[in-house]
């Protein structure tokens, strides 16, 4: 199944030929910045599926991980697209804003993380699995209070 969406004033169009991989909300600081104090809400699909029409503009920097980010967003509308390590990491995920999918609701959130750089007034579901950083790996699944 294909997965559309795009930015607000639809000047960049894209489209994933995949079903997502996982979904989650991330408190990182930047993440914090990109979302004017909230956590971003991303929707991981693999990289290689993702086709986009329209000028992407890219911001890069380096996150509280080590990592080298790149984000990618509108310069008309400002709209918030994706995000990815650079390089690509070994899973080939890029995250993508669920906001700036025509259907936000394709995947819950499954995991929270960077939850240490949450405001203290966040209440987090404790349904789902915590991470008081970036995970070591996808398929960690111990919630922060079990550590």
């Amino acid at each position: 199944m294909a997965h559309q969406g795009g930015c607000l004033c639809r000047k960049i169009r894209f489209n994933i030929e995949a079903e997502p991989t996982s979904a989650r909300l991330c408190w990182c600081r930047d993440c914090q910045y990109w979302a004017a104090g909230m956590a971003t809400f991303n929707v991981l699909f693999p990289d290689n599926r993702l086709t986009v029409t329209g000028d992407v503009q890219w911001f890069e920097s380096i996150a509280a991980s080590g990592n080298k980010m790149r984000r990618g967003f509108c310069a008309s509308c400002g709209t918030h697209l994706f995000s990815t390590a650079d390089p690509l990491p070994a899973d080939g995920q890029i995250r993508v804003r669920a906001g700036a999918l025509d259907d936000p609701d394709i995947l819950p959130p499954q995991a929270i993380i960077w939850t240490q750089s949450a405001p203290k007034w966040v209440k987090h579901d404790p349904a789902l699995p915590q991470y008081p950083q970036q995970p070591t790996a996808p398929a960690q699944t111990m919630r922060e209070d079990q550590a």
